[in-house]
């Protein structure tokens, strides 16, 4: 007997703004508590010390959260000239302290067209990644220090915002895989006297803005689960970018099988993944066989003969 599993099927997404001081994991317990759901994910963590636009599946919404691992961000973040941290934020440990400089902005300005484009940035000692099955960090906290290959993001726009002299603030668009910490270090290092950054803001991530987020303030605040639940965005946001296909009776039975049904499929290549719509309702994702066939790739758990 498979055993039930606690809480509400509740599905959807949610734009948090997650708050300064706790992880991505536990604001994404808070909220599926706050909802009682099922199951609940993100899609692409925060550091504790960051704040802003953390995406919540619950739900059935977990089955297409990975769409969004890829996608381009947005951050707005205040980098402070002189003082070099272990972390490379101000959570960290003072590791050396430099005198800056005397900047202008136009100083700063000739040094960001440096980190425009595609770069190559080493990873952070203090990040998620791993070596030999073990979290950075985790070795980093143990006073090990391992070797990193460089990595290729890029990095659409650093605009810069505010100039105070030892510090500024930039709005970075880039790719994902981008540590804006290992960015701030780097070009302290070019302006001569290193960097650490104070404050870290996601301001988008793929399709979603900051717009539309939801404190944890504002959601305990609702009156019921139902207005909570009202709030929620559909499951195929998160799979918004990709090419949509209505599917037929017939159609909707094979694949409900499990099995690749015929489809009149016009300008999709083989291979091509595409949202599935049965009677105007979302059912999952299909991926392109030929022109004239279609087979499920990830379906919704609803999806069933009646």
């Amino acid at each position: 007997m498979a055993r039930r599993r606690r809480g509400l099927p509740v599905n959807g997404v949610l734009l948090l703004d997650k708050p300064k001081g706790i992880s991505s994991n536990h604001a994404l317990q808070r909220v599926r508590r706050l909802f009682e759901a099922q199951k609940a994910g993100h899609t692409g963590t925060l550091d504790p010390m960051a704040t802003g636009l953390l995406p919540i599946c619950l739900g059935e919404a977990t089955k297409f959260s990975a769409h969004l691992l890829e996608a381009d961000k947005m951050y707005r973040t205040r980098v402070e000239l002189g003082v070099i941290t272990d972390t490379g934020d101000a959570e960290g440990t003072v590791i050396e302290r430099r005198e800056v400089p005397s900047l202008t902005e136009q100083d700063v300005e000739a040094v960001l067209t440096r980190f425009r484009g595609e770069i190559e940035q080493v990873p952070p000692m203090y990040s998620a990644l791993k070596h030999q099955g073990k979290k950075l960090y985790e070795l980093a906290r143990e006073g090990k220090h391992v070797e990193r290959a460089a990595r290729r993001v890029s990095v659409y726009d650093a605009r810069l915002l505010e100039f105070e002299g030892t510090a500024f603030e930039l709005e970075v668009s880039c790719s994902k895989g981008t540590y804006i910490r290992t960015l701030a270090e780097d070009i302290g290092q070019a302006l001569g006297c290193g960097a650490h950054i104070s404050q870290l803001r996601r301001l988008k991530t793929g399709p979603f803005t900051s717009d539309a987020m939801w404190t944890l303030e504002s959601l305990e605040a609702l009156a019921s689960q139902a207005n909570r639940e009202a709030e929620l965005m559909p499951v195929d946001v998160l799979v918004d970018h990709l090419p949509s296909l209505n599917v037929d009776e017939t159609a909707y039975g094979c694949l409900a099988h499990g099995q690749s049904a015929h489809l009149a499929i016009e300008a999709l290549a083989p291979d091509a993944l595409a949202r599935l719509y049965y009677a105007e309702t979302f059912i999952g994702l299909g991926v392109v066989k030929s022109a004239q066939e279609v087979a499920p790739k990830r379906l919704l758990s609803t999806v069933a003969i009646s």
